[in-house]
C-alpha cells in the first residue's frame, strides 16, 4: 500500500513538472500569434492621378502596432477615388494619399483648394536645363527685353511648386516617344499670381530658377535689376527708377543725364562768293 501511494505521488508530481515546464516554454520560447488588422493596399504600382478601381486594391495584414495613421480598412473607401500621390505594390493606403470623394478623375484632382494650374513655355535655358522635375519648387523670374535702357529682371514669384513638366506628372515617369513633345512647366500658384505670371509672359520672357526643397524662405524686398548691374563703368545711359510708379510701367525710367550727343558742327559761312563764267562754264569761287 505504501509502494503504490508513493508511486502516485511520484507520477502526480511526474505530471505536474511536464505541465509546468510546457507552461513556462510557451511563455518564454514558443512563437506568439501577434494581433494584425486589416487595411487596403495598392495590389500593383499606381502613378499619381489615377482613379481607383476595385482590381487595383486588396486587403492585406498589418501588424497593429505598425498600422499608418489614416488607414483604410475597407476597399468601398477607396474606390472612386484619385490617387494624390503614387504609390508601389502592396504599400497601404492612407486617407491622406486620397482626393475627396466624388472627384474628378486626373491630375486636376492633385491641385490644392484654392490654387491654380498655370503653363509657362520653357526651354533647356529657362528650365534649368532638365533638372526641374514634378514636385521641385522654383521662382520665376520676369525680364523686360528691348533697349538696353529700359531692360530689368526681377522675381515676380517665389516658392512655386511645380505640378508637371510636359507630360510627366511624376519623377521617373516614361512618356510614349512617339508623342509630341511639350516643352512646357505647369505651375500650381493663387489666382491672383496666375494673373501676374499671364501679364509677363505677354510682356517679356518668363524664366524659372530651381529652389532647394527644404528652403522656405521668401525675399520681401524684390528689387529689380537693370542695365546697371552690367555697366560698373557707366558706359550705358543712366537711368533712375522714379518712386512709387509700378515694375513692369515702361514710365518708371527717366534720364538722369539728357543723354546728350555733339551737336554737329555747321559749316562756316563763307565771306563772299564770286560767280565765274568760262564760256558755258560756271563756278563759283568762295572767300572765307
Amino acid at each position: 500500500m505504501d509502494r503504490q501511494r508513493i508511486l502516485l505521488l511520484f507520477g502526480a508530481a511526474l505530471i505536474s513538472a511536464t505541465l509546468l515546464t510546457w507552461f513556462l516554454y510557451a511563455k518564454t520560447k514558443a512563437p506568439k500569434a501577434l494581433a494584425t488588422i486589416p487595411v487596403v493596399a495598392a495590389v500593383h504600382d499606381l502613378p499619381l492621378g489615377t482613379l481607383l478601381r476595385k482590381t487595383d486594391l486588396r486587403l492585406i495584414p498589418v501588424l497593429d502596432k505598425d498600422v499608418p495613421k489614416g488607414a483604410i480598412s475597407q476597399t468601398a473607401q477607396a474606390v472612386n477615388r484619385v490617387l494624390l500621390y503614387p504609390v508601389v505594390a502592396n504599400e497601404p493606403l492612407t486617407l491622406a494619399k486620397l482626393s475627396a470623394p466624388n472627384t474628378t478623375e486626373g491630375i486636376s484632382s492633385t491641385i490644392e483648394p484654392g490654387y491654380r494650374a498655370v503653363s509657362i513655355p520653357i526651354t533647356d535655358a529657362s528650365g534649368v536645363a532638365g533638372l526641374i522635375q514634378p514636385n521641385s519648387r522654383v521662382d520665376v523670374l520676369f525680364t523686360r527685353t528691348g533697349k538696353m535702357a529700359d531692360a530689368l529682371t526681377t522675381t515676380i514669384l517665389q516658392n512655386v511648386k511645380v505640378i508637371s513638366i510636359g507630360r510627366i506628372t511624376q519623377v521617373g515617369q516614361t512618356v510614349d516617344p512617339r508623342a509630341p513633345k511639350m516643352p512646357v512647366a505647369t505651375l500650381m500658384v493663387m489666382p491672383q499670381d496666375a494673373q501676374k505670371l499671364e501679364l509677363a509672359k505677354s510682356q517679356g520672357r518668363v524664366s524659372l530658377s530651381l529652389r532647394n526643397p527644404l528652403d522656405q524662405s521668401v525675399t520681401p524686398d524684390n528689387n529689380p535689376v537693370t542695365a546697371d548691374a552690367l555697366d560698373p563703368t557707366g558706359a550705358f545711359p543712366r537711368r533712375q527708377r522714379v518712386a512709387g510708379r509700378a515694375n513692369l510701367d515702361p514710365k518708371v525710367w527717366e534720364d538722369l543725364a539728357d543723354d546728350k550727343k555733339p551737336a554737329k558742327k555747321e559749316p562756316e559761312k563763307p565771306r563772299a562768293v564770286v560767280d565765274v563764267f568760262h564760256g558755258d562754264k560756271h563756278v563759283q569761287e568762295l572767300f572765307r
